[in-house]
């Protein structure tokens, strides 16, 4: 959206409207709840690049027919209002989460693409909303949509459809921005952390990261340091050990100079969890755009990249890569690991999003 913003395109990003609470007991409830209500009061604002950035209010009860209506009316009526003192008239609709289906046919859209990133119905972890529900969202997203953007190869490879409207929109990396670590100092919060440091940033869900092999690698391996940089919700129990750290989110301009003290990136994901296998984790290709040696839990996104990734299918042999990582004397890895994503940037993407959607619109006149 930044380079749609950038080449003189009117943008509206909505923040996410989320597909629904966690249950009653859940851990994360009350502060998930804390964030909506924080987000709600903020007002539309403006990034560096043009984009518009709005909150909408909205009940997030997507169980409820009537609570579904009403979010159409309330969601509608500010989004018509903000795109109006935009200036901005028959919009694309993009939309990129099933609860927003229910949004088609709200602003007298020119186009309706749907862009799939996860397998929403199952994911149960962080949400009470019936999965089935979810599924038959999902699939009205699919049928009005003109186009359908899949970002992992297995939601695509799976997808039922199958029609000439879906196209596998792989993630990018902003080349640029995660290359040069070479030339940043080292941030502060990283730098007085012994080596070696095993460095991670995103999200950090008990259902998500591999809490077991943490757990053993802490009693295996005491001198590697795992670093966790990102929102950390309750339930993580790995905060004990005295080789984990956790660090509050970083803003994106800044993660470079975190990334730059990483001895080893790693993505030590639960990939057992169904809706987990189908990630198609940005931060991979963040990874190899640094150079630094790279460990993954294996996902069939990557699975196509195993010469410049090192992918482990047990906990065995992530320990096993990691030291392996540590000890590499190959000075051209990194150099091949780069040149695997060099090409797939943003706007190599984006440019090819933008014919996409130009052939759509010229197709329905």
């Amino acid at each position: 959206m930044r380079k749609f913003a950038r080449a003189g395109n009117k943008v509206i990003f909505v923040n996410s409207i989320s597909m629904g609470l966690p249950g009653l007991m859940h851990k994360d409830l009350l502060p998930r709840i804390k964030r909506k209500l924080g987000s709600y009061s903020k007002l539309a604002r403006e990034t560096e690049d043009g984009i518009t950035v709005v909150s909408p209010a909205s009940l997030p009860f997507f169980g409820s027919a009537s609570a579904r209506s009403i979010n159409r009316q309330v969601i509608g009526t500010q989004i018509r209002k903000l795109a109006r003192s935009r200036g901005l008239s028959k919009p694309i609709l993009w939309i990129a989460i099933p609860t927003a289906a229910e949004m088609i046919g709200s602003f007298d859209e020119s186009a309706v693409v749907y862009h799939v990133s996860d397998k929403y119905d199952a994911n149960t972890m962080d949400h009470a909303t019936d999965p089935a529900l979810i599924r038959k969202l999902h699939e009205k997203a699919i049928d009005k949509a003109d186009l359908i953007f899949y970002s992992g190869r297995k939601l695509f490879d799976e997808a039922k459809n199958g029609c000439e409207r879906s196209h596998l929109l792989e993630q990018g990396v902003d080349y640029q921005h995660w290359s040069k670590i070479d030339t940043l100092a080292v941030a502060p919060e990283i730098e007085k952390i012994p080596r070696p440091r095993l460095g991670y940033f995103g999200a950090i869900e008990p259902w998500l990261v591999d809490q077991e092999l943490i757990k053993r690698a802490a009693r295996e391996r005491p001198e590697w340091q795992w670093v966790f940089i990102g929102n950390r919700s309750r339930g993580v129990d790995i905060e004990n050990s005295p080789n984990t750290h956790f660090l509050p989110p970083v803003p994106y301009q800044e993660l470079p100079s975190f990334a730059a003290g990483f001895d080893v990136c790693v993505l030590p994901w639960e990939t057992e969890q169904a809706f987990t296998s189908y990630g198609s984790a940005i931060k991979v290709r963040e990874y190899l755009a640094t150079g630094k040696p790279v460990v993954i839990s294996p996902l069939p996104e990557y699975e196509s990249m195993s010469d410049v990734l090192r992918i482990a299918r047990s906990r065995d042999e992530f320990l096993r890569l990691v030291e392996d990582a540590l000890n590499e004397k190959d000075d051209s890895a990194a150099k091949k690991r780069q040149a695997a994503v060099a090409s797939g940037t943003w706007d190599a993407r984006a440019e090819w999003v933008s014919g996409l959607i130009e052939k759509t619109l010229r197709d329905k006149g």
